[in-house]
């Protein structure tokens, strides 16, 4: 069974988003109201044709694995008419979690009712048209309502599956909730809003140049990877005028796990690109290109400029204060000045968050929160600066604190040094790396391994197999006694997971394969059950797609024990970091000649060992369990006929 795990940011308990109704009033209505987009809902699109405009929900994979991390909110929202009659809440709902999945199974809950839900917690594990996958919350809450019983099949995309909230004292509140009330409780407030806001409409006029438009579709950038943010336009498959087609590859995106083709999912003609290639840092749901039906149309968009996209245009411009600040010194100070007013109103913060700003002693008053809703969150405290350190940089001279940064250049001769872009993907494992080291509790152990026999029966069976042209390697035999140790001595073959600690009962060995753009993990699974050819063909195929970066999120994004070799370069032993949440991962050294003691006219023998490093945690293996699996690991490569019983 795969299993990927996804992590969901709750969202604002409110009803998703229907499609608008036909003219430009009927939208601006629309945007006035106080609904937003929830994650697994697809995303609005507006096609202009004419002097009306209609709206439509694009329900390509790629647009709901976008909406599934990327929740944008509608201006016009009143706090005190969000919730309605119930309290404050947040709904999650079904998420596209492959791109060709319509429908879902929930295939089991891992949480009841009224049980609180830490960060970063399994909460559900649904059944795609792909595999078994999970999914995490990011923040603290409680399980109030859950609104699809487990084994309920063909769940459509968007469909409210439970409600969570921030106290334990709100859950009975929910205790007769149903799907039903929802609706109702959401089609009061939705028709009372579209009645409402007349100013609002008064904002209509700006959208209305989009209206001499052809009719076309925007393509915004997807969430390619559950825990993507923002991605790089590393290639354009197709230019301006080209004719598409269903399945046709659109541009390939670097994300922070890999790089991974965009396919489009309808016909039509690429009208405009609206993001050039090699563009880094673009942020989820930045309009991408805009795609058209018919070919004549097409001219159309040859001066077109993105407008009216708040949400959208707003990230972009956080860079260029940073590369303008040597050159216009006075600009900086007042625009850091302006964060520092207070929060007025209600604060929404996360428990953890707040229990966090209270052992600093931060005031949440000035703190501004990045989560739904302006809610605060652990991230949000541990990055936050003081606001007293804004004054003591604006009362310096401007001249002088624009004289430091030429210093700083000036002291490094020029050509002496290069600075190299962090790709998305360094990112990633350097984060994820901080965090294995920082929160895992890792002790080592080490063993050396005689592979006299492994040597020997490897090239009898690479003889054999010479004519299939097929070539086994060390690795391939070090793969299939890991598996099959890990059966053997199961604790190795676990994961943390804050409340329980999972057992595996298949072993899905992680890979490490060095690329040009950092370490990546493809998998091999089934490992236990796979032979040795198996075990290489998969191997060798993983890792020609890993260096190509051609690899899909199923194929890296799992596994339930990694191995890293670096044997081939002469190392001879060293230490692992653990892959989070696996248990372990052992690293693999060279094979090099040793004399050993033995009962002969010599007195020694000459062997071939092999010096390996076994990474634990030591929240889910004690010593002496890593010391287990290390023995049973050596027996069968120093026997490897036994791994054939």
């Amino acid at each position: 069974m795969l299993r990927l795990i996804l992590r969901l940011r709750p969202s604002a308990g409110l009803p998703s988003p229907r499609v608008l109704p036909a003219g430009p009033g009927a939208a601006a209505v629309a945007l006035g109201s106080s609904s937003r987009s929830v994650p697994g809902t697809g995303c609005l699109r507006r096609l202009h044709g004419g002097a009306g405009s209609r709206a439509v929900i694009l329900g390509s994979g790629f647009s709901h694995r976008r909406a599934l991390l990327r929740c944008p909110q509608l201006s016009g929202g009143d706090n005190s008419t969000r919730f309605y009659s119930l309290p404050p809440h947040q709904k999650v709902e079904l998420p596209a979690l492959s791109p060709t999945m319509q429908t879902g199974t929930i295939a089991r809950w891992e949480k009841k009712e009224g049980e609180k839900i830490s960060e970063g917690e399994l909460i559900a594990e649904v059944e795609t048209d792909k595999a078994t996958v999970g999914f995490e919350m990011l923040e603290e809450c409680y399980l109030a309502k859950i609104l699809v019983p487990e084994g309920t099949r063909d769940v459509n995309i968007g469909s409210v599956i439970c409600i969570t909230v921030d106290s334990p004292d709100l859950i009975a509140a929910f205790k007769d909730v149903t799907l039903d009330s929802l609706k109702a409780a959401g089609a009061a407030p939705s028709s009372a809003a579209s009645v409402s806001p007349p100013p609002p409409a008064a904002a209509a006029p700006p959208a209305a140049p989009g209206s001499s438009y052809p009719s076309h579709m925007k393509i915004t950038l997807p969430a390619l990877s559950p825990t993507m943010t923002m991605g790089t336009v590393q290639r354009w498959e197709k230019k301006v005028g080209e004719k598409l087609s269903e399945g046709d590859l659109l541009a390939e995106i670097e994300t922070d796990k890999a790089t991974i083709g965009f396919e489009v999912q309808e016909e039509g003609y690429l009208a405009k690109i609206m993001v050039a290639e090699g563009t880094r840092d673009v942020p989820l749901g930045t309009p991408l290109c805009i795609i058209v039906e018919k070919e004549s149309d097409i001219v159309a968009f040859k001066d077109y400029v993105e407008t009216g996209v708040a949400e959208v245009s707003t990230p972009p411009p956080a860079p260029a204060p940073v590369a303008a600040a040597p050159a216009a010194a006075p600009t900086p100070a007042p625009a850091a000045a302006a964060p520092a007013g207070p929060r007025k109103g209600r604060v929404f913060i996360s428990p953890l968050a707040k229990k966090l700003a209270a052992e600093k002693g931060i005031d949440l008053a000035q703190v501004s929160g990045s989560g739904p809703d302006g809610r605060i969150t652990k991230k949000d405290i541990e990055s936050f600066v003081p606001s007293k350190v804004a004054p003591a940089v604006a009362a310096a001279p401007t001249p002088a604190a624009a004289a430091p940064a030429p210093a700083a250049a000036a002291a490094a001769p020029a050509g002496t040094f290069t600075d190299i872009p962090i790709s998305n993907i360094r990112k990633v494992i350097a984060q994820r790396l901080m965090q294995s080291k920082q929160t895992i509790p890792h002790y080592y152990l080490s063993v050396d391994v005689n592979m006299d026999q492994v040597l020997e029966l490897r090239k009898e069976l690479n003889a054999e197999v010479k004519a299939q042209n097929i070539k086994l390697s060390v690795n391939d035999f070090i793969i299939k006694a890991s598996a099959l140790a890990c059966l053997k001595v199961p604790e190795a073959n676990s994961s943390w997971l804050d409340t329980v600690i999972r057992q595996n009962h298949v072993v899905d060995v992680s890979v490490a394969v060095s690329t040009a753009s950092g370490l990546i993990t493809p998998i091999v699974f089934n490992a236990h059950t796979k032979g040795l050819v198996g075990i290489s063909s998969d191997v060798s195929a993983l890792a020609a797609k890993a260096r190509d970066g051609k690899l899909q999120p199923h194929e890296f994004q799992g596994g339930t024990f990694t191995i890293s070799n670096l044997g081939m370069f002469g190392v001879k032993n060293f230490s692992a970091i653990i892959n989070p949440p696996q248990a372990c991962i052992l690293a693999v050294g060279g094979s090099e000649k040793r004399l050993l003691p033995a009962d002969n006219e010599k007195g020694f023998d000459v062997a071939s060992m092999m010096s390996v490093t076994l990474s634990c945690d030591h929240r889910v293996v004690d010593g002496a369990v890593g010391a287990q699996w290390l023995v049973e690991f050596r027996k069968f490569l120093e026997k490897p006929v036994t791994m054939l019983l």
